[in-house]
């Protein structure tokens, strides 16, 4: 298992080092165009502003009292004052520290987006080159269907076939004709989904008639240790790199309520006047936290363990995530690597094809038996296509 692993991190290695050349013209418009990523770009910036807002020591006060004096001989009172309200030093740094943090999640939160916006539409990419190498197979069993339906047309009309053989070879024609209708349903449904995705424009600059895998990319096998790749791609992840944020977040509160529970410290100028006298100068106090802030250390440590505990859970399901997409692209590579060589060692389609045309096999049994080369095509399409499949969802962290 471990060397079938190594053949699938070689495979998988040189895809992420070039497979995306083929794709990238798409993948760089989709990401300029898409309404999606537009909104949370704005948002992303609407939300670090808003952690960076409240940093500053609250507001100062000023205040100015005029009292009438009564009797009026005593004269009038007037007083002035200016306070302002400071937290203990360590609480700003802490606010900070925790804003900076909190920045890095929204910039998180838009590449996990991002990712998964760009790795929707590599995968519709990677279902186009399917459905396109299937609508090539499908026009020359098309035109194969076409010659045969014709022939048997001649031929009943000559007698020389009987009408359940000429029913035949229209039900195989109409067989052929309804499959290559679906697939060019399912090929503008994938255009009209990357359409969707570039933000209703039309992809430009992009050769979407690509019928290989292999015209996207040159293969080159790289050898990489399993263990250094997969903490590479761990360290890319933004979701665990989120949780592990939201950890560091946890302490930082942590410190910060600490640091909430000494006094607030008040400091300012008053003047007072009153007939025949001036007082003037400062004033000082502070605000003994005795209930505001009980419980909150408690509630921070709670909320870090929580992150905690997330953080381990989501690194072992992404392990696991990982080490079940590895086994199915190994299985799928091998098995489309043999498919694909059996094809091409037992290809019994022409010989058939002669053996009908001389006459030596019926319609019937050719059908049969062409149906069987038909059936691995398809298989072989479907496993190298569920390969690129698994492997863009593998790498779509180097995206």
């Amino acid at each position: 298992m471990k060397k079938v692993i190594i053949n699938i991190l070689i495979l998988s290695a040189s895809l992420s080092v070039q497979a995306q050349s083929g794709y990238d013209a798409v993948l760089q418009q989709i990401e300029a165009n898409n309404t999606t990523l537009a909104a949370l770009r704005q948002q992303t910036e609407a939300d670090k502003l808003a952690n960076r807002t409240g940093l500053a020591p609250a507001n100062p006060e000023v205040e100015f009292n005029y009292l009438w004096g009564s009797p009026s001989v005593i004269g009038n009172r007037t007083d002035i004052s200016f306070t302002q309200t400071f937290d203990f030093p360590t609480a700003y740094a802490r606010r900070s520290k925790i804003a900076s943090l909190q920045n890095e999640n929204a910039d998180l939160i838009y590449k996990a987006e991002r990712m998964n916006v760009l790795l929707a539409a590599k995968q519709a990419c990677i279902e186009l080159v399917y459905y396109n190498a299937l609508a090539r197979e499908y026009a020359v069993r098309l035109q194969h269907a076409e010659g045969i339906a014709e022939a048997c047309k001649v031929k009943l009309d000559n007698g020389e076939i009987n009408m359940l053989e000429h029913n035949k070879a229209q039900l195989n024609l109409t067989t052929v004709q309804a499959e290559v209708a679906q697939i060019e349903i399912e090929t503008r449904r994938i255009s009209s989904l990357l359409k969707q995705l570039n933000g209703g424009k039309e992809i430009t600059n992009y050769e979407l008639k690509i019928t290989n895998y292999d015209e996207t990319r040159n293969l080159q096998f790289v050898m990489r240790n399993f263990e250094d790749w997969y903490a590479t791609a761990e360290t890319k992840n933004p979701v665990l790199q989120y949780v592990r944020t939201q950890i560091e977040i946890g302490q930082q509160e942590i410190k910060l309520n600490r640091a909430m529970g000494f006094p607030k410290l008040l400091a300012g100028y008053m003047s007072e006047k009153v007939v025949g006298e001036h007082f003037r100068g400062v004033t000082v106090g502070m605000s003994i936290p005795l209930w505001e802030n009980r419980n909150r250390i408690k509630q921070a440590k709670a909320q870090t363990q929580a992150a905690q505990a997330m953080f381990e859970d989501s690194k072992i399901q992404f392990y696991n995530h990982l080490q079940t997409l590895y086994h199915k692209a190994a299985a799928l590579q091998q098995n489309a690597q043999k498919i694909r060589q059996s094809l091409t060692v037992n290809n019994n389609a022409p010989l058939l094809q002669k053996a009908l045309d001389a006459g030596e096999i019926s319609l019937l049994t050719y059908l049969l038996e062409v149906e069987y080369y038909y059936n691995a095509i398809n298989t072989v399409l479907e496993a190298e296509r569920d390969y690129e499949l698994t492997a863009a969802e593998l790498w779509a962290v180097e995206m």
